[in-house]
C-alpha cells in the first residue's frame, strides 16, 4: 500500500504561481512513477504531468505545457508540481497518483486506470 497527501492548493490570481506537493509513504517511494490528474467541477478527471520513478522522463497535457513542472524527491518521498502563469481555466481539485508498472509510452501515463493509489486532493482556484 500506498498513502499519498497533497498539499499547497489554494486560491490565487491568475498568472500567479503555486507549487502543489504529494508526500508517500508506506512502500519504496522510489519505485513509482508519479502522476498529477485534475477534475474541475462537471468535467471528467483529466491528466496533468507525470514521472518517471527515476525522474528521467517527464510528461505533460498540452494545456500545461511551459508552465507546469513536475519534480521529485526520492530522498524525500514527495512529488511536486509547480505552476507558473496560472489561468482561470486551471481551477480544478488536483490529485497525485501512483504506479508501480513502468510503461513505454506517454499515452499510458496519461490514463488514470493505470495508477494503482490515490491521494485525496488539494483544491486549486484561480480567479481571473
Amino acid at each position: 500500500q500506498v498513502q499519498l497527501v497533497e498539499s499547497g492548493g489554494g486560491l490565487v490570481q491568475a498568472g500567479g504561481s503555486l507549487r502543489l506537493s504529494c508526500a508517500a509513504s508506506g512502500r519504496t517511494f522510489s519505485n513509482y512513477a508519479m502522476g498529477w490528474f485534475r477534475q474541475a467541477p462537471g468535467k471528467e478527471r483529466e491528466f496533468v504531468a507525470a514521472i518517471h520513478w527515476s525522474g528521467g522522463s517527464t510528461y505533460y497535457a498540452d494545456s500545461v505545457k511551459g508552465r507546469f513542472t513536475i519534480s521529485r524527491d526520492n530522498a524525500k518521498n514527495t512529488v511536486y508540481l509547480q505552476m507558473n502563469s496560472l489561468k482561470a481555466e486551471d481551477t480544478a481539485d488536483y490529485y497525485c497518483a501512483a504506479t508501480r508498472n513502468t510503461y513505454y509510452s506517454r499515452y499510458e501515463y496519461t490514463r488514470g486506470a493505470r495508477y494503482e493509489y490515490w491521494g485525496q486532493g488539494t483544491q486549486v482556484t484561480v480567479s481571473s
